[in-house]
């Protein structure tokens, strides 16, 4: 344990977070997904990580800076936060942040595939709340092959933000996600 109370986000695999979250939001039991579920099709057992976009040298920085120059000018009420970290997943756990509390009381397991997410798609931290996360994204899927993997990655990260947004599929969520910069995550 961390002196924060967290567990270290090197002690987690991604993939084994995942499949397990997938398996729980998904209903699946014994290996065994239910009867195709609106909401997670076209997968009823756990795709896998999707594959790692290309992400060139110094794109991710670029476009975070970019984003979050924007963030600031026009979300009102943002403001900068410094910690003591070597990427946004290890500040995720330093800085005490608990937003997916419902979910999990270790943020260090959120932390974990934030870090397979930073190496895989270029992904960078721009800003912790309550109960959001919003992630800059250098590497978005560019197609909906690709968008739906990384749409089950993201529901079985947050489930909220398929089940609680309309049309509740994960489907569409995934078309949204094509060539999008900016991942949030709100749970409930």
């Amino acid at each position: 344990m961390t002196v924060s109370g967290f567990s270290r986000l090197t002690e987690h695999d991604p993939e084994e977070l995942l499949t397990t979250w997938w398996n729980e939001h998904a209903h699946v039991k014994d290996g065994v997904a239910p009867p195709e579920s609106l909401e997670t099709a076209p997968f009823g057992l756990w795709p896998g990580r999707a594959p790692a976009h290309g992400v060139q040298r110094g794109a991710a920085e670029q476009r975070a800076c970019e984003y979050a120059e924007l963030l600031v000018e026009y979300r009102h009420g943002y403001r900068l936060g410094l910690v003591r970290a070597r990427s946004g997943a290890e500040a995720m756990t330093e800085s005490g942040w608990t937003g997916p509390l419902n979910y999990d009381n270790d943020t260090a397991v959120f932390a974990c595939v934030v870090a397979d997410w930073e190496r895989r798609f270029g992904a960078r931290v721009l800003g912790l709340g309550f109960d959001t996360l919003t992630l800059s994204v250098a590497a978005p899927p560019t197609d909906i092959d690709q968008a739906l993997r990384v749409a089950a990655e993201h529901f079985a990260f947050c489930p909220d933000n398929i089940l609680q947004n309309p049309p509740h599929r994960l489907r569409a969520y995934a078309e949204a996600l094509i060539e999008r910069p900016l991942w949030n995550f709100w749970w409930d």
